[in-house]
């Protein structure tokens, strides 16, 4: 299974893009994706950004998915385990 996670474009040069996760950065080609501007959020795949979407549909899955992260831990902290173990 591959979760999408979305990614923003911080620099753009010659259809190749850096993008940025939480102060992770990437690079990746945008040769799949039409206009993409610096400040879009993509969907990466396989090195590859393969669509763009929306600053706020891109904020809110980033949201819940710090959101489920937390509750992940705080589970296997109850429990004294590794969260993903």
């Amino acid at each position: 299974m591959c979760l999408a996670i979305p990614s923003k474009i911080t620099q753009i040069e010659n259809n190749m893009a850096v993008i940025d996760v939480d102060g992770v950065r990437r690079e990746c080609s945008l040769l799949l994706v039409e206009d993409a501007q610096v400040g879009d959020y993509v969907i990466v795949h396989a090195g590859f950004a393969i669509s763009k979407l929306d600053e706020a549909a891109a904020l809110e899955t980033l949201a819940l998915l710090k959101e489920a992260a937390a509750l992940m831990e705080a589970q296997a902290g109850g429990r004294g385990e590794e969260p993903g173990a």
